[in-house]
């Protein structure tokens, strides 16, 4: 291709990128950010290379920065930098990915409990790794079912329990409650045990709650995964996973190849995306954040009140920037962007979604509405099979 054919071609991507940027409001993605002042690390190489506390013979790397992010994580999740260890990630399903690999690697014939609201992901984990596993029921708000999860583990007491928890679940925001889970230990006088988290929403909001709930290290948990690119923002997916040290002494080894510790799942890991976390993370700092939850909050809650004076049942969870409500039509969900499952759709609040865009969507759900008022069952469906024709 010419110079001028690349540069045409760019500029239409851009375009089009701009425009879906703009549109979306379904998905838990923040968008006001900006990193152009690290555009200069872009035409470097940079590889941070195995464990980000070891250094290697290959120093093109970042892991003096990735260190502070992982230091920043650690003191929000009320862990001591001697007992816990971890790494920048592509994201929160390879943050459940090493979860779920330290929890097997301590307890080979242990068995996974996880509720019907989990991530797609972890099925495909499980797989990968190849764990026995049980999905237990969620409630109707999304939270696991404790009376399905302990009538499930009481007939395989012989069996370690490896807990996988949603501290805030994916279409409705849900949090498993540990203190229940702890609970059940306890009833059921439980020895061999692995609590994972994966928090990849939530890890960056739930800190800030009042009350907060309980999902850190100082309540007990082994592991925990927490997305980057959602709430604090980025270009690049990516997340950081946290883990106490004895379990990651368990699988560590050492490469003479590149002369540093083998304990992640990458070798080669991006060396970009802890400069990204670690610039956003210092111009925010906790009060930057803060505020950003309690404006998502607030957001979510404005809404609420909007679909709800609709007519639509809507409704969210305690403290959640995501709003559930009843599934619009496809050519809604599409132009915005709504992730939907069932009969059910979602709006997340995420920095950078502001009153406007909720105000531009909730009149178009209105205009559908009284649209909908003056045509016949028969002719919705056939509408939808118009704008669909895959999926009839």
């Amino acid at each position: 291709m010419s110079h001028l054919a690349i540069s045409e071609r760019l500029k239409l991507e851009l375009e089009r990128l701009i425009q879906k940027n703009e549109e979306y409001i379904g998905y838990p993605l923040t968008k006001n950010f900006d990193y152009q002042v690290l555009a200069p690390f872009l035409n470097l190489q940079i590889n941070n290379v195995g464990d980000p506390f070891t250094t290697s013979s290959l120093g093109i790397d970042t892991k003096n920065i990735e260190k502070e992010v992982i230091g920043f994580f650690t003191h929000l999740l009320n862990a001591s930098k001697n007992d816990v260890w971890g790494y920048v990630t592509n994201g929160g399903s390879e943050g459940n990915l090493y979860g779920l690999y330290l929890a097997r690697e301590a307890f080979p014939n242990g068995m996974v409990y996880y509720s019907e609201s989990t991530h797609y992901s972890v099925k495909k984990n499980l797989h990968l790794l190849n764990m026995q596993n049980i999905v237990i029921r969620a409630q109707d708000n999304g939270e696991i079912d404790y009376t399905d999860l302990e009538s499930s583990i009481t007939s395989r007491r012989h069996q370690p329990a490896i807990f996988f928890l949603n501290i805030g679940s994916t279409m409705k925001e849900a949090v498993d409650n540990l203190a229940s889970v702890k609970k059940i230990i306890k009833k059921l006088a439980l020895k061999n045990y692995y609590i994972h988290c994966d928090a990849a929403l939530l890890g960056m909001i739930a800190p800030f709650h009042i009350p907060k709930p309980l999902f850190d290290f100082k309540e007990g948990i082994d592991s925990i995964s927490i997305s980057g690119h959602k709430f604090i923002g980025s270009p690049i997916p990516c997340g950081i996973v946290l883990c106490k040290n004895s379990h990651k002494e368990r699988i560590g080894s050492t490469i003479s190849y590149v002369d540093t510790k083998d304990t992640t799942i990458t070798g080669s890991r991006n060396g970009l995306t802890p400069l990204i976390l670690w610039y956003a993370l210092k111009k925010m700092g906790l009060n930057g954040l803060k505020n950003n939850v309690e404006k998502s909050i607030a957001l979510a809650k404005y809404t609420e009140e909007k679909l709800t004076i609709l007519g639509v049942n809507a409704w969210r969870n305690t403290n959640a920037i995501t709003v559930v409500f009843d599934k619009p039509s496809s050519e809604l969900c599409k132009k915005f962007q709504l992730a939907t499952e069932d009969s059910i759709s979602h709006i997340i609040c995420m920095p950078g979604i502001d009153k406007t865009q909720i105000d531009h969507f909730i009149e178009a759900y209105q205009s559908e509405l009284e649209q909908k008022k003056d045509k016949t069952p028969l002719q919705i469906v056939q509408e939808e099979e118009l704008l669909w024709p895959e999926y009839f």
